[in-house]
């Protein structure tokens, strides 16, 4: 197989960008993630992909519950922001304000487009990244507007 080919067409894959709220025990944290989609409608279940060997993937395991907070276009140095390890202090990442999700205790970014919480009903830990089945348990909606992907940033994860 043509290793670029490959890289180029994976890239034509189209996704979002989106800061994934984790927990364990009493502390939070979030990260930047982009592998993530709908899979069924009846129950309402997404996908994610999260990096193994982060703290992220070992919490979400542990916990068995991540939050999605959909960002808006041109929200890019917001995404940016969760790429390293991000550290909180009372209800602010840096000076990013989030609220606990009501269902999962997870973090829900207050400047978020809009937001869902799931419990993990599935993994696979196939590949380098694991795989997590999540039943969306509640969702809600901060303001009207259009979510950000990936091909704006210029950022690419994928091939």
């Amino acid at each position: 197989m043509d290793d670029q080919a490959r890289k180029t067409a994976l890239r034509g894959i189209s996704y979002g960008l989106y800061v994934v709220g984790v927990k364990q025990d009493d502390e939070v944290s979030a990260f930047t993630g982009n592998w993530l989609t709908q899979t069924s409608f009846e129950p309402p279940l997404v996908v994610l992909g999260a990096k193994k060997g982060t703290t992220s993937e070992e919490w979400i395991e542990a916990s068995q519950v991540f939050s999605v907070s959909i960002l808006e276009t041109g929200q890019k140095e917001l995404a940016m922001a969760f790429f390293k390890p991000i550290h909180r202090v009372g209800n602010k990442f840096g000076d990013i304000a989030f609220e606990h999700g009501p269902t999962t205790g997870c973090p829900i970014l207050n400047d978020a487009l809009s937001w869902f919480e799931c419990k993990v009903i599935d993994v696979n830990k196939s590949g380098d990244h694991t795989i997590f089945i999540g039943e969306v348990v509640n969702a809600g909606v901060h303001r009207e507007g259009k979510p950000m992907t990936l091909a704006e940033t210029g950022f690419y994860y994928g091939g």
